[in-house]
């Protein structure tokens, strides 16, 4: 695995500060049943990495605390995590939002037969990764068959009763790009996403999420191994929009890694990268607790241009239209 992280150390990326904290996005582990290409966590089925419950117990106190409105649930595959369920009935008995980062696979898996069900109990809502609605693109990306399992999944959340406006049940998709390119038009891509499954497989979803893939981990270093890096890293900072700085998503969101540590995003957290604080060199979520994050400088290198470029990208999909 080739490290990318040295190779955006000298980084011009403007400086910026975080707003409120309103989302809690905690990984609760790196193992997951799929090893796809585009993965920056470098999640995969031989990763033993999991959040304990001690750490858990320590994010719902902080849930509690914060007054945070959005608990983001992350992996590898998340669910896999044997305390999930307890994390998503504890922060739902809260009344905060759940969201579960699902890679839809994971419903046909052993053991998680009720998973679906479970879901929709809970109210929980999924964002569901699809990176396109070819199943050869799809499994080209993520490994032989993964289309046609994350179809059934699919129609096994609608029938719950996901996806539909009456519902309440929120379904999102996620698209990513097949290669170091910027992702195409998020609204138009949705009415395509909408038109083919719709029409091909009777699925309904409420959103689209289009997301940028970062110069990071497993996609980074293939782009190093395929002498990609610095062009796609060009592409991404003649790309940049100043006017999707104040939307991206560290701003108001606080990233959790799977021993309780914070980062600013996600990505940060990836690349070892952890959230500034009273010159610590890390910090963990418990020393939060009643903390106010405001104004805190949020920690940037170049990977950064890949939020702010074009329609820009985060969690949420596109930042502008």
């Amino acid at each position: 695995m080739h490290a990318t992280l040295p190779l955006m150390r000298q980084s011009e990326f403007p400086a910026i500060q975080r707003k409120r904290l309103e989302t809690l996005q905690v990984n609760l582990g790196y193992k997951c049943n799929q090893s796809c290409v585009h993965c920056h966590v470098n999640a995969g089925p031989t990763r033993t990495e999991m959040m304990s419950l001690e750490t858990i117990n320590d994010v719902l106190a902080f849930v509690q605390t914060s007054h945070v409105g959005k608990l983001d649930v992350t992996g590898g595959a998340p669910e896999l995590n044997l305390h999930f369920r307890d994390l998503v009935r504890s922060a739902r008995n809260l009344g905060v939002r759940v969201m579960d980062r699902c890679n839809l696979t994971i419903l046909g898996q052993p053991g998680q037969d009720d998973l679906a069900q479970f879901l929709a109990g809970q109210r929980v809502e999924v964002i569901a990764s699809l990176p396109c609605y070819l199943g050869e693109n799809v499994d080209r990306q993520r490994g032989k068959g993964v289309f046609d399992a994350s179809i059934r999944a699919l129609q096994t959340l609608n029938r719950l009763g996901y996806g539909k406006p009456e519902t309440g049940l929120e379904l999102s998709l996620v698209y990513n790009p097949q290669g170091p390119v910027l992702p195409p038009a998020q609204d138009q891509l949705k009415t395509d996403y909408r038109t083919h499954l719709g029409e091909r497989y009777g699925i309904v979803f409420n959103e689209l999420y289009v997301l940028t893939n970062m110069p990071i981990q497993r996609f980074g270093s293939m782009l190093i191994s395929k002498g990609q890096f610095e062009r796609y890293m060009d592409v991404l900072k003649n790309a940049y929009q100043p006017a999707n700085l104040d939307n991206v998503m560290c701003r108001n969101l606080l990233s959790v890694d799977w021993c309780g540590f914070v980062y600013d995003c996600d990505f940060n957290q990836m690349l070892g990268l952890p959230l500034a604080y009273k010159g610590r060199t890390k910090t963990h979520l418990r020393e939060l607790i009643g903390r106010d994050l405001a104004d805190n400088p949020i920690v940037v290198a170049d990977h950064c241009y890949g939020c702010t470029a074009g329609q820009g990208s985060s969690c949420g999909g596109a930042l502008a239209a």
